[in-house]
């Protein structure tokens, strides 16, 4: 991975430090239901704020469409967000013009202030020049810690970059180090773990695996498909048969590059998909026509904890069964347990994304024993594909 400056490198007292966050956070009747992405912006505010900075963070939320909508308003989150800093916030109720500059001209060395969301412009997702002037006439210079929007070339995330001196926050700069060791110049044998419903949605991501990792493993719904185009019999289970040749071509090349994939040997299945159902352990040549794979059986998790003790890197996306439901979660928490262990015992560096990966890690109680659990989506996923990040490489020095 390149190299990129971090706010260590940048002299900010007194300075206006446009600070990109993510706070796009679940909230319910006005309060703020999960403040995970809150909690991991602290240490940046802090740190800027504590060496006498003007801090001035950019956001987004919800999907406004350049639109002011009252419901997208970034207004309920100046508490809470008080609240994890441990210091006063104010609020402008627009991100550029005369409200900005009046509310910024008021700040002190050491104060916060949020500004109004930035989608409330059209300019925000079409990165429109005149736009990024006018953040940038708000600030002396630059910070992105909103790696979960770095995948976005929007005016905030990318443009920005270039008009101010631009460097990395505290959680991007994590994240950054943290995909660098995994697949970036990574200690191997690297194993990546993918699961989830389809295949269709992670052909880029296994095109790529294949060609980088020494083994794959590949569960969930996905590994239905590439067990039936191998001409395994999957029942009712779920599966895209459509993608049968492409499933084919991915094992294909995992053979020319080396890399070993380990599919499900032994499934739990059952005739219905509901908490409790009855089920049973079957080989996978032996599913029942009637019957779906919800879950990868005990052999199954033996063998990826086997490629977990082989491996001294671990990169996860997706789970293994129908995690959601009792008892088809046994396959991803047994494997996180197992993974969470290893990691604990210096053997192995995890590093995991994704929604239903981290709902899945913390499921089975090992969210913190993960070297680094990524709480970006769709910027993790584009990273492990292998695509270019619009707001990374802006960073690039």
């Amino acid at each position: 991975m390149s190299s990129f400056k971090t706010i260590d490198d940048a002299d900010v007292a007194g300075k206006r430090a446009l600070v990109r966050v993510d706070l796009n956070v679940p909230i319910e009747n006005g309060v703020v239901t999960d403040t995970t992405r809150i909690d991991r912006i602290v240490p940046t505010i802090r740190d800027l704020s504590e060496k006498g900075a003007k801090v001035i963070l950019l956001a987004h939320f919800g999907r406004p469409k350049g639109e002011r909508k009252a419901e997208d308003s970034l207004k309920p989150i100046v508490a809470p967000l008080a609240k994890a800093i441990g210091k006063p916030v104010a609020f402008a109720d627009d991100c550029i013009g005369d409200v900005a500059e009046k509310a910024i001209a008021a700040l002190s060395g050491g104060d916060i202030l949020l500004l109004e969301n930035t989608r409330y412009y059209k300019g925000e997702e079409k990165n429109d020049p005149a736009l990024v002037d006018s953040l940038a006439k708000l600030g002396d210079l630059y910070v992105n810690d909103a790696f979960s929007a770095a995948h976005r070339a929007h005016a905030s995330t990318e443009g920005l970059a270039h008009k101010l001196p631009a460097y990395a926050g505290r959680t991007m700069q994590a994240e950054l180090t943290a995909l660098g060791a995994a697949l970036g110049t990574p200690k191997r044998p690297v194993l990546a773990v993918v699961g989830g419903a389809k295949v269709s949605t992670k052909i880029d991501l296994l095109e790529n695996l294949v060609a980088k990792v020494d083994i794959l493993v590949i569960g969930g719904g996905m590994a239905n498909t590439f067990l039936a185009a191998q001409g395994v019999n999957v029942g009712k289970s779920l599966c895209e048969h459509d993608l049968a040749d492409t499933a084919r071509r991915i094992l294909a090349k995992a053979k020319e590059t080396g890399c070993e994939i380990v599919l499900p040997v032994d499934a739990v299945i059952a005739r219905e998909f509901k908490a409790g159902a009855a089920n049973e352990v079957v080989d996978v040549n032996a599913v029942p026509a009637d019957a779906m794979i919800l879950d990868a059986g005990p052999k199954s998790v033996d063998a990826v904890n086997a490629a977990i003790d082989k491996a001294k890197t671990l990169v996860w996306n997706g789970p293994l069964g129908a995690f959601e439901i009792e008892p088809f979660d046994k396959a991803t928490v047994a494997a996180a347990r197992y993974a969470a262990a290893a990691t604990k015992a210096g053997k192995l560096l995890t590093v995991a994304g994704g929604g239903d990966t981290v709902s899945a890690l913390n499921h089975a109680g090992v969210a913190d024993d993960f070297t680094y659990i990524s709480t970006a989506g769709g910027a993790f996923l584009e990273w492990m594909e292998g695509k270019e990040l619009p707001g990374v490489k802006a960073l690039e020095g």
